[in-house]
């Protein structure tokens, strides 16, 4: 085949579409596969597993349990009915009915995978691009081999475009120093950098080292919390293999319970959600990538934890507490992270991440905040479409400040209201 080449593979259409791209790269010969079907997604579990090893600043969420796990429940439509309010309803309503949507890119050099990007297609009305994993997910990213990052990243920028022909490429919650950078540096077309989300994230070390960070006033009052848990007899244990589906479903009704009559994420009580967590837990904790903690109390379990993790990075993804824990005047924040860091600090990796979300309680541990990016890319032709995308985003940005300006005005008509 000469250089440049394409062939589409005469297949039915419920079948991957393939092309081959041939480049020459340092010498180098680039396959591109672009799967579009969910039977051949879920083949691609071990090459995506090598890639997502080989990856440095892969997270948990690019993992294929994670990413084939949301497909099933999300992207298809097809997973059990639950809430649909808020940011992660709005999303799956869009993708019900999901078929024919789906776009897995993996670039193979010499028959081996180098890079990939887990997409699929979606109309906000225009057609966007946008990450697997949806809104349930804390980063999105590609995966790039770091030994091939080079010419890798290239490579995956041309498959990119090549599948853009008709839509804008939308990456959220982008964290400084993913392989996506890579591609948005070598990206030909239109391109545009936002913020997105807030992270706050601590060192991977163990709580001495984390009450080191802190004042000692402060630092002091946390021993306080921590005499009073080991006072009260908590024990804590990892849930393994066929107790962990049983153990989530344990999570998910504390989560309910602690939130009640307060603002609970809705889909967090979705029966899809609870469908997802599940079955991606459970391969993610057989893989090494995710772990779940119960905790115990007279031999009742009281509190369950699922943290997620990738070769650098691990973060406290969804907990479920009894009540009766603050009733007893248990700091259950506290006790989530000295169970954190006590295995995490000695696990190799460098980031102990509280995710998204800028909660009071995580600034008493003086975590860094890192800001997250949206990276939007696009064919010369669709630049009017990046651009309009661009617009919206900086409406929704305006729109967010001047609630969180009137809250307070709000507040305080209330309390007047009160007296």
């Amino acid at each position: 085949m000469a250089p440049g080449s394409r062939t589409r593979s005469a297949a039915p259409p419920c079948d991957p579409v393939s092309a081959l791209l041939t480049a020459a790269r340092s010498g180098a010969v680039f396959t591109t596969e672009v799967c579009r079907d969910t039977g051949r997604f879920a083949e691609l579990a071990p090459e995506w597993g090598t890639l997502y090893r080989r990856c440095r600043t892969a997270t948990p969420f690019q993992s294929h349990a994670w990413l084939y796990s949301w497909w099933l429940s999300y992207g298809q439509g097809c997973g059990a009915k639950g809430a649909r309010g808020g940011r992660a309803g709005r999303a799956a309503r869009r993708v019900r009915g999901g078929r024919g949507r789906l776009r897995v890119v993996l670039v193979r050099r010499s028959g081996e995978p180098v890079a990939a990007a887990a997409l699929m297609l979606t109309h906000r009305p225009l057609p966007v691009l946008v990450h697997l994993g949806g809104s349930i997910s804390d980063f999105s990213d590609v995966l790039l081999d770091d030994e091939h990052a080079g010419t890798a990243a290239p490579a995956l920028a041309d498959a990119l475009a090549e599948l853009a022909r008709t839509a804008v490429i939308d990456l959220r919650e982008v964290r400084p120093g993913a392989a996506a950078e890579r591609v948005y540096d070598c990206w030909h077309g239109p391109r545009r950098r936002l913020t997105d989300s807030a992270c706050l994230e601590l060192p991977a070390v163990p709580m001495d080292g984390l009450l080191a960070r802190l004042p000692a006033a402060r630092a002091q009052r946390v021993r306080a919390k921590l005499r009073k848990l080991d006072a009260l007899g908590i024990e804590e244990r990892m849930v393994e293999g066929a107790e962990i589906p049983a153990a989530v479903e344990r999570l998910l009704a504390l989560h309910r319970l602690q939130w009640q009559g307060r603002g609970v994420t809705p889909e967090h009580l979705s029966g899809r959600f609870a469908e997802h967590l599940t079955r991606a837990v459970r391969a993610m904790a057989d893989s090494g990538d995710a772990r779940v903690t119960e905790f115990t109390l007279a031999g009742a379990v009281v509190a369950t934890d699922v943290t997620l993790m990738s070769g650098q990075l691990a973060g406290g993804y969804l907990y479920g507490a009894d009540p009766e824990l603050r009733a007893r005047k248990a700091d259950v924040a506290t006790m989530l992270l000295r169970g954190g860091a006590a295995w995490i600090g000695g696990s190799g990796r460098a980031t102990l991440s509280m995710l998204r979300g800028n909660e009071p309680y995580k600034h008493h541990w003086r975590p860094e905040t890192v800001t997250n990016q949206r990276l939007l890319l696009a064919r010369s032709a669709l630049s009017p479409s990046l651009h309009l995308l661009v617009a919206r985003a900086a409406g929704r940005g305006r729109a967010a400040e001047l609630v969180k300006r009137a809250r307070p005005r709000l507040r305080v008509r209330r309390g007047g209201d009160k007296r």
